[in-house]
């Protein structure tokens, strides 16, 4: 698409609502384009704890979310079920939960339509060996893991085959608006290249998350957002099988989702002002271990590789706003139509929700813009399955192991040890997206995210990464190793602390990494 050139509708935030958001736009007829400041999913869709919630979480504390989230869970099996690994979860009752929550627990799933199956103990610590034996009750649920960098590559194909088109590293700068306050045009600049582009258009659905009000501010719009930061830790091999819930009123420290070879604890909850910040405190980290302990007893002594935060797109009435803490606030979605609400027509936002329940949040904003154009179509994305990389059947661990072998076996190809990431991997994502960087790698082959953290495949991925544009690799390769190393800093002990000095002595000490240009400061201390 060239600057200028007019659509009906453009979408901005590339995460998974937005890029559901597209998809059906498209598949209704609509022409549409997405603006990403960002590389796709890089804000809270690819910063979460990688769960496909069952809903069961939320059957008290908010029921409307919990009721879209088993429903939803139930269609992103069918459309995109190789995006999933079905785990299956556990909530349990440790000794600290409170009785009268788990008395209410088994009317209030079924009340929402979710599944809990009373799991005898016996059976459960077979299952689960690492568990607190100290358990009391506990119930099965369906949740699963899910990867969200490949639902939302998946989103954005479908868009594509039905005419959509879709922009990364290209921010919002501001809007054009009509002598009667409708938006006319959305201004844009693209970040690599520093060109300044004009999107005309007679809507625009912010699905930008946490960023709203910030995207809304530039229309001339108050959206007032209370930004949820979660802090989440990546242990270095699964510690159970399947997620592991407390069966308790939502708190810090109270689920473990296994994604991957690794095993995620997560969350925090605190409002925050700026969903940019979302530093991860040495603080942080000691409470999620400890809240931990009651899950697997020992936890806090387990290799963290990674701290790692998100921010919730948590959003309050402006009459609600400063009343509840971010816990209490709903995780469901609302529609803001700021035609009638501010005067600005043509110009929506779709806040809260959960990654869960993106494509429904999508059609429903999707459903309040369509009779602008005048089309009647129903939503079909709950029909039709997801193109690559969603198609298929659902992950299981030994994929990666799997597909290696059929090609060959060895070592000779592999770039990446600890996530299985050969040569021919990376080849086929720069194929792809021949402007990736190193960051943009990660996201889309997991190069990096092991326990190593990057130390010994980043050497590697650079070189494939610059055989194809000559001098490419080294502005990037600061910034990966950078933000590598902020996720180590906070829980540099141990072992971890030792594997960060060998991965600061390889990159400055052997490989001169600090005299690359144009790339940030690589940290070389331990966090206070």
């Amino acid at each position: 698409m060239s600057p200028g050139t007019d659509v009906d509708v453009v979408v901005i935030g590339g995460g998974a609502t937005g890029a559901g958001v597209l998809r059906d736009l498209a598949m209704r007829g609509l022409r549409a384009t997405l603006v990403e400041r960002g590389n796709f999913a890089s804000g809270t869709s690819g910063r979460y704890h990688g769960l496909l919630h069952s809903g069961a979480r939320y059957v008290e504390s908010d029921p409307i979310s919990a009721k879209h989230c088993i429903a939803e869970n139930t269609v992103l099996r069918r459309i995109a079920p190789a995006t999933i690994e079905p785990t299956g979860g556990y909530f349990v009752a440790t000794p600290d939960d409170p009785d009268d929550y788990l008395e209410r627990f088994p009317a209030a799933c079924a009340a929402a339509g979710i599944e809990a199956e009373p799991m005898p103990l016996d059976k459960l610590f077979r299952a689960e060996p690492l568990l607190n034996r100290a358990i009391r009750a506990a119930y099965r649920v369906p949740d699963a893991s899910l990867e969200p960098w490949e639902l939302v590559d998946a989103n954005l194909a479908s868009a594509r085959e039905h005419g959509a088109d879709a922009w990364r590293y290209t921010p919002v700068i501001g809007f054009e608006r009509t002598t009667d306050g409708a938006v006319s045009a959305v201004n844009v600049r693209d970040e690599r290249s520093g060109e300044e582009r004009r999107i005309g258009c007679r809507a625009v659905i912010s699905a930008s998350g946490a960023w709203a009000g910030k995207v809304a501010a530039l229309a001339g719009v108050s959206l007032a957002m209370s930004p949820g930061k979660g802090s989440m830790l990546i242990l270095n091999r699964r510690m159970t099988t399947a997620v592991v819930n407390r069966l308790a009123p939502p708190g810090d420290g109270d689920i473990l989702v296994p994604v991957h070879t690794v095993c995620i604890l997560g969350t925090t909850d605190i409002t925050i002002p700026d969903p940019d910040d979302v530093r991860v405190t040495r603080a942080e980290v000691e409470a999620l271990l400890a809240d931990g302990e009651r899950l697997v007893p020992g936890l806090s002594q387990a290799r963290v590789l990674r701290a790692y935060a998100g921010s919730r797109p948590l959003y309050e009435p402006a009459a609600l706003v400063g009343e509840h803490e971010s816990r209490e606030i709903t995780r469901a979605h609302q529609v803001i139509d700021h035609g009638e609400r501010d005067g600005v027509g043509g110009f929506w936002s779709i806040v809260g929700g959960k990654l869960t329940t993106y494509r429904l949040m999508a059609r429903e904003v999707v459903d309040a813009v369509a009779p602008m154009f005048g089309i009647i179509a129903r939503c079909r994305t709950a029909d039709e399955p997801l193109p690559r990389p969603a198609t298929g059947t659902p992950y299981w661990l030994g994929d990666r192991l799997a597909a290696h072998e059929a090609e060959g076996g060895g070592d000779a190809e592999l770039v990446c040890e600890c996530e299985l990431v050969t040569r021919r991997r990376l080849q086929r994502a720069l194929d792809e997206r021949g402007d990736s960087s190193l960051d943009d790698l990660r996201r889309t082959t997991r190069l990096g995210m092991g326990p190593c953290q990057g130390a010994f495949c980043t050497p590697r991925a650079a070189a494939v990464l610059d055989a194809g544009r000559p001098g490419a690799a080294n502005p990037p390769l600061r910034g990966f190793l950078a933000e590598r190393l902020r996720g180590t800093l906070p829980v540099a002990w141990g072992d971890q602390l030792a594997e960060l000095w060998l991965a600061a002595g390889i990159f400055r000490g052997t490989l001169a990494a600090d005299g690359l240009a144009d790339a940030p400061e690589i940290p070389t201390h331990a966090a206070s």
